[in-house]
């Protein structure tokens, strides 16, 4: 944890529609693909468990995330609200992407999120496994950047 000056609104304690605006703003975040922009919305000395890597503090994760996108191609993410306290947030989520042979997939998982006082993540617990998929089964068509607002949600999806 850190003593911070940056405010990233919403903040703690959160009521149910501050924990979903928290939840939509990381999602366009993370589909605007700009890790630089992404790492902002966490602490200096933020800790994450992203699969088997353990990124810690800003510059890690920006290098974490580069790294993804790098191999992750045509990424599009839909982000849920699962549950919710005063200062942490649970989501599950899906995204679809290829790699560079062209196989897609969609990849399903749980975040676990905790908060300092500004409303700067600064524990990100992830979960997610990696379903191949046949690019006629994709769900995720919008153009890349952010999910257009009436896109359907993970559960319209049946996701």
């Amino acid at each position: 944890m850190t003593t911070n000056t940056e405010v990233r609104p919403p903040v703690p304690p959160f009521t149910r529609e501050t924990a979903i605006q928290k939840v939509r703003m990381a999602e366009d975040g993370w589909n605007s693909r700009d890790p630089q922009r992404i790492s902002m919305v966490y602490t200096h000395d933020s800790q994450w468990r992203n699969r088997a890597e353990f990124p810690r503090g800003r510059l890690q994760i920006v290098e974490f995330l580069t790294r993804k996108w790098a191999r992750e191609l045509d990424y599009r993410l839909i982000k849920e609200l699962w549950a919710f306290t005063d200062n942490r947030i649970a989501v599950r989520f899906a995204y679809e992407w290829h790699d560079d042979s062209g196989q897609w997939f969609r990849s399903y998982g749980n975040e676990n999120w905790q908060f300092d006082a500004n409303g700067l993540m600064e524990l990100r617990y992830a979960s997610i496994n990696d379903l191949p998929i046949k690019e006629t089964e994709r769900k995720f068509f919008w153009p890349l950047g952010r999910r257009p607002d009436e896109y359907a949600s993970l559960s319209e999806l049946g996701l």
